[in-house]
């Protein structure tokens, strides 16, 4: 006698589901790209976007956080949540001037002097800037905007007695190039740069107005004029998700 094993029917399988968090994340985007939440705009409090979702607080900060892992929003703490403005491709030339980078984007911008002090020179801005250890230098605190939105923070290190005065020019034009001019320096160039990417400290993040929790691009470079004769060491963070750094062949 002969038996048969019928096979057995497989289980149906049942369509995925998908979460309320990644249903409200995908309304919260189609709302953004309809202009619902323009660029630059404050997101509704959790509170209020729970109510309006039917939905608990938890399940609001999950949508929010994945949507600006995406780059869509960012976080600020103490502040809200806003939707990101854009992102920017700067190009990285010999000759940095910050106007002329935001206008090859096509985008305005300033600098703006948030601080400066007389420091004495450590060992890696002695030695950028071919000065012996200990001398004193200009810093300058700044914060590099465009269209209101920062871009970058930095840290600018000059000779003294040479850029003595240098602070006031710029405060006034908004430009560290008109600064070298007025301070006999036509012209000048990057002699090298150094970029990586980390977690920013917390006040850089503050002056970034985004988290600390989002990386940032650092970038340590020297300038030099023309008789190569180092003038500024700089080290700059740039917001990650709103800038790209285009590093250009010598000129």
């Amino acid at each position: 006698m002969t038996s048969t094993i019928s096979p057995i029917a497989p289980l149906p399988v049942r369509a995925p589901r998908d979460s309320f968090w990644t249903r409200i994340a995908a309304e919260l985007a189609e709302a953004i790209a309809r202009g619902v939440y323009p660029p630059g705009q404050r997101l509704p409090s959790e509170h209020a976007l729970a109510e309006q979702f039917g939905v608990n607080r938890h399940t609001i900060r999950r949508s929010l956080a994945n949507l600006s892992s995406q780059g869509l929003l960012r976080v600020t703490q103490g502040s809200g949540t806003y939707v990101e403005e854009f992102a920017v491709d700067l190009a990285m030339t010999r000759r940095p001037r910050h106007h002329q980078r935001l206008a090859l984007a096509g985008l305005r911008g300033t600098l703006e002097v948030v601080a400066s002090s007389t420091v004495r020179a450590n060992a890696a801005q002695a030695r950028a800037l071919a000065v012996p250890l200990r001398s004193n230098l200009l810093c300058l605190n700044v914060i590099g905007q465009a269209e209101g939105q920062p871009l970058h923070y930095s840290d600018r290190f000059f000779p003294l007695p040479r850029f003595a005065g240098l602070e006031a020019v710029v405060r006034e034009t908004g430009s560290i190039t008109a600064g070298f001019v007025a301070h006999g320096v036509d012209d000048y160039t990057r002699r090298d740069s150094r970029i990586t990417a980390q977690m920013p400290e917390p006040h850089v993040a503050v002056h970034l107005r985004q988290s600390a929790q989002r990386p940032v691009l650092s970038v340590e470079s020297t300038n030099v004029d023309p008789a190569g004769v180092p003038i500024e060491y700089a080290h700059a963070w740039f917001a990650g998700d709103r800038v790209a750094l285009t590093v250009t062949p010598d000129e």
